[in-house]
């Protein structure tokens, strides 16, 4: 090979190791490095195409002016003096959002007003940081959490086979032992990398859908769901600890992918202030009939966002926390679940509380595939028994909720019975 040649292959190896480098810092700021100075452009995408020779459900075309509203972003982020970092379609709200950078010495909320001001602009709003609500707890089990349930008994009768379930969270360890051909989809809204494993996203997964009957490890409460594991979280891995955090975009580019792929439920086991761009996701989602569970933080009086967003279903651990009434309780001390490194451990805290409740939407999902949130909420917390209980908190009962909805006993019979003749009118 001529000199020429090869000085022509290395400038190119250059140019691409460059162009990973300059990716791999947009996705690291976009991630979490500056999110204290981003803020969220959102621009209008072009109204639905109706084509008279197909069913019509109305649907944006993405690529459509895709580049004349990049430019539209460009010119917005020169005049305001910011950087547009990364980009995203959201056809389910109909807008391109466009994540921004401020300057150091910026007033991000005089920037979002006049943002919001620009005829150009359908939304703006300041990039929030999210975390998850959980904490690794190296404890001996007291007693299983499933054997409350009487999971091997409701899975006679439901596993939630063929309900779509999306776990909104850290990274899954795909090649866990009992999760390997449990995910059906993984994506990573955070960064570029495939195969993300963290603690979080793990454990929560393993609660919901890890496999049964393998011999080893632990059951999930819907073992045959069709697990979706979209990793919107990263772990701060310099703690040396779980903790994890998500920003406003990563969420919303999940949650928009999870409204594409037509899921029936989403796992939210994190916490955050309110957020307008993800509720208009959430509203989005729950008038299609999806069920979202949220954990609830213990530490705040409403549990905090997204679970306190209306039609939520909020959930916190039945250990003791004292919660609002509306929020459901389960399953969520000393919980043993799926660890990153082929491990299993237990865990505490209200993600793996709101993982219960999601395999268990999952298991009435399969029994009543049409299941609206609402009519979810008053099978596992009836109208009847939270006015009999005056307020005080309302602990799933998995076996009473089972056995309303299939119309026969699922197990723990008499306690069942009793509560669900308790919730007639």
């Amino acid at each position: 090979m001529s000199l020429t040649r090869l000085s022509v292959l290395a400038l190119l190896c250059l140019g691409i190791v460059g162009c990973a480098q300059i990716d791999r810092q947009t996705e690291l700021q976009v991630a979490g490095d500056s999110v204290e100075r981003q803020v969220l452009v959102m621009l209008r995408l072009p109204a639905p195409h109706f084509r008279p020779d197909v069913s019509y459900t109305g649907s944006y075309d993405r690529s459509a002016g895709r580049d004349a509203r990049r430019q539209i972003a460009e010119l917005l982020a020169k005049q305001y003096g910011l950087k547009v970092i990364d980009g995203w379609p959201m056809p389910a709200l109909g807008v391109d959002c466009f994540v921004m950078e401020a300057p150091a010495n910026a007033s991000l909320a005089h920037i979002v007003e006049n943002l919001s001001l620009d005829s150009r602009v359908e939304s703006a709003q300041q990039v929030h940081l999210f975390r998850v609500l959980a904490h690794n707890d190296p404890l001996y089990p007291l007693q299983p959490s499933a054997k409350r349930w009487h999971l091997d008994e409701l899975h006679k009768i439901t596993t939630g086979r063929r309900v779509r379930v999306a776990q909104v969270d850290t990274g899954v360890d795909v090649n866990h032992p009992d999760l390997s051909g449990r995910v059906s989809v993984a994506r990573n809204f955070v960064d570029g990398r495939r195969d993300v494993a963290e603690a979080h996203g793990t454990a929560v997964a393993g609660i919901i859908a890890a496999r049964a009957d393998d011999g080893v490890g632990i059951a999930g409460i819907a073992p045959e769901a069709k697990f979706l594991a979209l990793r919107a979280c990263w772990q701060a891995a310099e703690t040396g600890d779980a903790a994890a955090y998500c920003s406003s975009f990563t969420l919303a580019k999940a949650l928009q992918f999870a409204l594409d792929e037509n899921v029936q439920v989403i796992n939210l086991s994190l916490g955050g202030p309110r957020d307008r761009l993800l509720e208009r996701l959430l509203d989005t989602a729950l008038s299609r009939g999806i069920t979202i569970v949220g954990a609830a933080d213990p530490d705040i009086d409403n549990g905090g966002f997204p679970a306190s967003h209306r039609g939520v279903l909020a959930v916190a651990g039945d250990d003791g926390h004292d919660v609002a009434g509306d929020i459901l309780l389960a399953p969520g001390r000393d919980i043993p679940t799926t660890m990153v490194g082929q491990k299993w451990g237990f865990v505490t805290g209200s993600s793996f509380a709101a993982a219960h409740v999601t395999g268990l939407v999952a298991l009435l999902r399969e029994l009543a595939p049409n299941l609206r949130p609402q009519q979810v909420r008053e099978t596992l917390a009836p109208q009847a028994l939270r006015e009999a209980v005056d307020g005080a908190r309302v602990i799933v009962d998995a076996c009473a909720a089972v056995s309303r909805t299939a119309g026969t006993c699922a197990c723990a019979c008499p306690v069942a019975l009793d509560i669900r003749s308790s919730s007639r009118p």
